[in-house]
Parts: structure tokens; C-alpha cells; sequence
């Protein structure tokens, strides 16, 4: 009964923790471009220059 519960758990775990993961792999290859401001990442170049 106890694995029942501790599946979705560890799930929801796992997910959270790959969530912020990929968030922290986003900031940093914003830091190359441009800069990090209020979740998104604003570039000072357009994608033509």
C-alpha cells in the first residue's frame, strides 16, 4: 500500500527537481545573449544583426 502512495510522490519529486534543472540550463545560456529579467531572457540584438 505505502509504494502506492510513494510513486506519485517521488514522481511529482522528480518532476519539480527536472523543472528547476532546465530552468538553471536556460539561465546560463542567457547569459551568453543577453540578460536574465523576470523568468525570460532579453536579448539586446535583434536575430537579423
Amino acid at each position: 500500500m505505502f509504494g502506492l502512495i510513494r510513486l506519485p510522490i517521488l514522481l511529482l519529486i522528480a518532476f519539480i527537481v527536472g523543472v528547476f534543472f532546465e530552468r538553471s540550463n536556460q539561465r546560463e545560456a542567457c547569459a551568453a545573449q543577453g540578460k536574465w529579467q523576470d523568468g525570460l531572457c532579453v536579448t539586446t540584438e535583434g536575430p537579423n544583426e
